[in-house]
């Protein structure tokens, strides 16, 4: 495959090492020095997009393209109040989208076990609910997507929660999520379930970038001859 690496930082570069490995060609590495070079690409010449830049990046590079018939895969995050428009373009040009807020298969693996306890603690009304996840200082976005996307998998099983809420200050009815950002830390998530009796605790830490790259790139191939909106049920089958 020709692949477009739209955000060439630390997860471009883990995205690009993995593809190579994997036998493909990088065929455009746009940042935000170069990011004018979209202009002059042909799209016949490149068979799927990876797009992991920065929020305020994002929905311009989703739009390029799909207006010009690229399949893109997208791992940013903090630009999802306009995913629906986003989506509306990947329809309306017959294009083929895949977003996810984080492609490990651990990860994924976790949102699924998140559900399910969710599920299960929505009859035990004593206990409070909490997220909290811990980042590197240099991630932008607050809170992080894959916490977002735990929030929205516990609201789906409890209509207790009618909103998630980024702090630990919350109303009767939302869902705490706090934001840690710590110097040279792993990227952790804790699902945490608190009673006077007793808690109750999942936790992933992610040990390096490899996952998701590999994720990233295993998605890729997955997606070139589809077309239509893909998430990582889809992929993984869930």
């Amino acid at each position: 495959m020709n692949i477009i690496i739209l955000g060439y930082g630390k997860m471009g570069k883990a995205i690009e090492e993995i593809a190579l490995d994997r036998g493909h060609t990088i065929s455009h590495k746009i940042n935000i020095n170069n990011i004018n070079a979209l202009k002059f690409i042909e799209p016949d010449e490149v068979d799927v997009a990876i797009e992991f830049s920065q929020p305020d990046s994002a929905v311009d590079n989703l739009k390029y393209c799909l207006d010009n018939g690229i399949p893109v895969v997208c791992g940013t995050t903090g630009w999802l109040d306009q995913k629906e428009e986003i989506n509306a373009l990947c329809l309306e040009k017959n294009g083929s989208f895949f977003y996810s807020s984080n492609f490990s298969l651990g990860v994924n693996l976790f949102f699924n076990l998140n559900k399910k306890l969710a599920s299960l603690m929505k009859s035990y009304p004593d206990y409070k609910t909490e997220i909290t996840e811990i980042h590197h200082t240099e991630k932008l976005d607050s809170p992080s997507g894959t916490a977002i996307t735990l929030a929205e998998g516990i609201m789906e099983e409890n209509d207790k929660f009618a909103s998630w809420k980024n702090k630990k200050e919350i109303k009767e009815n939302e869902l705490p999520i706090i934001s840690l950002r710590e110097e040279k830390v792993p990227g952790t998530h804790i699902v945490k379930y608190t009673s006077e009796i007793d808690d109750i605790e999942i936790k992933h830490t992610a040990h390096s970038r490899a996952g998701f790259a590999q994720g990233a790139v295993i998605v890729a191939e997955w997606l070139i001859d589809k077309k239509g909106i893909f998430g990582m049920n889809d992929f993984l089958g869930f």
